[in-house]
């Protein structure tokens, strides 16, 4: 049975006389530097999430996740599981949101981590990804629960590494069934895609390193060595001219935003070469024996992972064949299929009639151009039934004077309550 519309007024009367304390609540998140890489921070921003949903009713539980990439005693992988249980039977519907957030960088006119409120904004690291739409989704369930009108359990999961590949966070829980029916039947996610969009899926991403080989030498005599960086700039001259240019003709069927992401992407995420400079002192005059970069693939759904991997070995191969002295070592970091979740299956329907009531205007259904945390409730949890919805503007991610509107939390509390009413029924 849908909510009625006394329900609903009542349900969005009781989110709105709570804006001063999720802005507070999302300010508090922001204020824990929870800094990936290295892992900063996620045991006190776990333990202060689990004990406020614990004074509200909800049984909390924390795994580490021992032996995952980054996992130390100085830097545990924390998670925070926490589940409320209602007195009638009745499905699960999952709250995730994940604790990290990428470093600050420079370019700030605010405090990156103090949790600035100026003129209907609220600023930091993490105010759009995704510590405004984790409040939110907190401030939803709570108000939910104690309306008292639901079937069945919510919980709500503070994850960890997700802006590294969430190998220590969702990937570890599902692998332990923390994500796969019967525990869990719905899952949202509240990525920053806008408070009236509903993101059913993602690109997939193929992340290789590409290290080129040359011989040490005297820097003063060159021609006794082989420099490992002119022959990296011959494979960078081959991605930008030759295979670049053929992934931007590619076009998706899958309705990836920006338009741009439509296409398939390639990004050089680093270079390395030559002479160490972790030390002070002028260096020594070498050639490089060495250079490594980190290529970051996205690819469509149309694609394949093995037809993505040869087209860049087929480059590779042909420098050995064609260039003097040419030699490489291709290793992949890791790889993600391209996910998209039924756009008329639940979770789905109920948060576009949502906001439809919400916001009064129909929802637009997309794909994010990078990969979240659904990937491994898809793969590993087998769990189909999985959105990304949350407030905040994707294009603010990871940039200098970070934000979530407060309006567009609010919003977003009242969509993710009534979607969550609306599977619980």
């Amino acid at each position: 049975m849908a909510p009625t519309t006394r329900e609903t007024e009542s349900l969005f009367r009781a989110i709105n006389g709570r804006r001063a304390e999720l802005v507070a609540l999302a300010a508090d998140l922001i204020r824990f530097p929870t800094v990936n890489p290295p892992g900063e921070a996620y045991r006190p921003c776990a333990e202060y999430l689990g004990n406020r949903l614990k004074r509200h009713g909800f049984a909390v539980t924390y795994v580490r996740a021992e032996g995952a990439p980054g996992d130390s005693d100085r830097y545990p992988r924390i998670n925070m599981i926490a589940r409320y249980e209602s007195d009638r039977a009745g499905p699960c519907v999952h709250f995730n949101g994940h604790l990290d957030v990428v470093t600050a960088g420079a370019g700030w006119t605010v405090e990156p981590f103090e949790g600035v409120v100026r003129e209907g904004r609220l600023y930091g690291r993490g105010a759009a990804d995704m510590k405004g739409g984790l409040a939110a989704a907190v401030i939803a369930a709570e108000t939910l629960i104690e309306s008292g009108d639901f079937a069945g359990a919510i919980e709500i999961s503070g994850t960890v590494d997700e802006e590294s590949g969430g190998y220590g966070g969702v990937a570890w829980l599902a692998e332990r069934g923390f994500f796969s029916k019967p525990r869990v039947d719905h899952v949202i996610i509240p990525e920053p895609l806008n408070v009236d969009r509903v993101c059913i899926g993602h690109r997939g991403v193929w992340w290789a390193t590409i290290e080129t080989h040359g011989r040490i030498a005297h820097g003063s005599m060159p021609f006794l060595g082989d420099s490992a960086i002119r022959h990296m700039t011959a494979v960078l001259e081959r991605l930008e001219h030759e295979l670049m240019p053929k992934l931007a003709m590619r076009r998706s069927d899958m309705p990836v935003v920006p338009d741009g992401a439509r296409a398939s992407t390639l990004n050089i995420n680093s270079v390395h070469g030559g002479e160490s400079e972790g030390h002070e002192g002028y260096p020594a005059p070498l050639v490089a024996d060495s250079c490594r970069i980190v290529i970051d693939r996205r690819f469509l759904i149309e694609e394949t992972l093995a037809d993505v991997a040869g087209e860049v070995r087929a480059i590779l191969e042909d420098l050995s064949r064609t260039r003097e002295g040419f030699r490489y070592s291709l290793s992949e970091l890791f790889s993600v299929i391209p996910v998209m979740a039924d756009k008329d299956g639940p979770v789905a329907t109920a948060t576009r009639s949502a906001i439809r009531t919400v916001l009064n205007r129909e929802a637009a259904i997309v794909c994010s151009p990078g990969t979240y945390d659904q990937k491994h409730i898809d793969r590993i949890g087998r769990l189909k039934d999985c959105i990304a919805y949350g407030p905040g503007l994707l294009e603010l991610a990871h940039q200098p004077d970070e934000w979530v509107g407060i309006d567009d939390m609010v919003n977003s509390a009242k969509v993710m309550a009534l979607t969550a009413r609306t599977l619980l029924s």
